[in-house]
């Protein structure tokens, strides 16, 4: 019996070895585009912003989950930098639109200080272009629309780099409803926020629909007129009653507008048990005086999470979902990384884990094809169908 069971472990090994290989040449020629990536705010929070040398972390930075070193190592080329507007800013005139101002420099510093390994991508086309140079693209994406003060901030902030733009982020806005926010202040869009997404459609900015409200999403999809993208939501299907989350209406409502749906990563998604897993953990931590920001702390939590068996495979579940909802065309990838914390499972904690994920939807019967248009088909199509 012991001889069996050392033999299935064995094949087991080997068929995992040959589907992260066929993972590896999938990537040669594929490149990933990751729509949420918070590595800009992590040098806020982790007070690396504007001194000498900042921009070197975009090169190497161990204490976070994106870098040039890992991006490379993952197939990550298309690393849109969110352009995160916390919450608290929006009743300081003119704060939200000064933050968004300096994150976009940071940006563009990095861009300009490391030309061989990183690029501005104003357009779809860009990507591809800059892949087959082997530099990592920089577009830009806006989450929380608080900047946006007066409509002609629209084409501010698009002449700026900004490519989408996230309504509203955890409180109601001037222009929508936050699925985080109890306050329901609209009922949905303001009509400031119709205005909004009809000016985001005529410049070229993707209207991006993550955070919203259910009532704010209906609006926008009566309101646009382009397809629209959720840049990092996934299927309320597995998280009951969170309205965070896409309900499966709305995952088919998204998809006839020739939309896309991006799958974050993170336990806070995942499903109900993946949470209380994440804040089970969390709080044995604090328990243990540890903090998250230690290596410690940080170690801790990554070994109960482990435990937990929350995995590539979590993530896959809801691709699957997706796909059998509406198809492969409206699916695609929005790990939120830097800006989930610990709350990733430890086969999928950084940017350079894309080949388990796509290994595993490999092992599941997904075809190259498939893989590509989920890596960045899908989403680049959506991308030009704002253009």
């Amino acid at each position: 019996m012991s001889q069996k069971l050392l033999l299935l472990g064995l094949a087991l090994l080997l068929a995992a070895c040959s589907l992260n290989k066929k993972a590896q040449k999938i990537l040669a020629d594929t490149p990933v585009v990751d729509t949420h990536i918070d590595f800009p705010w992590h040098l806020v929070e982790y007070n690396k912003w504007f001194k000498p040398g900042y921009t070197s972390f975009a090169l190497k930075n161990p204490e976070g989950d994106f870098d040039f070193e890992r991006a490379k190592k993952g197939g990550l080329y298309g690393a849109f930098m969110s352009i995160y507007i916390p919450a608290v800013y929006q009743k300081q005139p003119g704060r939200s639109k000064q933050i968004a101002d300096s994150l976009i420099d940071v940006v563009n510093a990095i861009a300009k200080d490391f030309p061989d390994k990183f690029a501005l991508a104003p357009r779809a086309d860009d990507v591809m272009t800059n892949f087959k140079k082997g530099i990592v693209s920089l577009p830009m994406g806006m989450e929380n629309g608080s900047p946006i003060e007066q409509i002609s901030d629209v084409a501010y902030f698009h002449r700026r780099g900004i490519r989408y733009i996230t309504l509203t982020h955890s409180r109601d806005n001037r222009i929508s409803d936050s699925s985080y926010d109890t306050l329901h202040t609209h009922g949905g869009l303001s009509e400031y926020g119709r205005s909004v997404v009809r000016e985001m459609n005529r410049v070229g900015i993707m209207v991006d629909v993550s955070h919203l409200s259910d009532d704010a999403i209906w609006d926008v999809l009566e309101t646009a007129k382009k397809p629209l993208i959720a840049t990092h939501s996934a299927c309320r299907h597995f998280t009951p009653g969170m309205e965070r989350n896409l309900s499966d209406t709305l995952i088919r409502a998204i998809a006839r507008t020739g939309g896309v749906v991006q799958v974050p990563f993170s336990h806070y998604f995942l499903s109900t048990r993946a949470r209380e897993v994440f804040q089970n953990a969390e709080k044995a931590m604090k328990d243990k005086g540890l903090k998250e920001d230690s290596p410690e702390g940080r170690a801790f939590v990554r070994a109960e999470l482990a435990k937990a068996n929350i995995t590539v495979r979590d993530v896959a579940d809801h691709i699957d979902r997706i796909k059998n909802l509406v198809g492969i065309d409206y699916v695609g990838l929005g790990g939120d990384f830097d800006g989930v914390g610990l709350a990733l499972p430890p086969d999928l904690s950084d940017v350079s884990m894309y080949p388990n994920l796509i290994a595993e939807l490999l092992r599941r019967g997904y075809s190259a094809g498939d893989i590509r248009k989920i890596c960045y088909q899908n989403v680049l199509r959506v991308w030009r169908g704002n253009e």
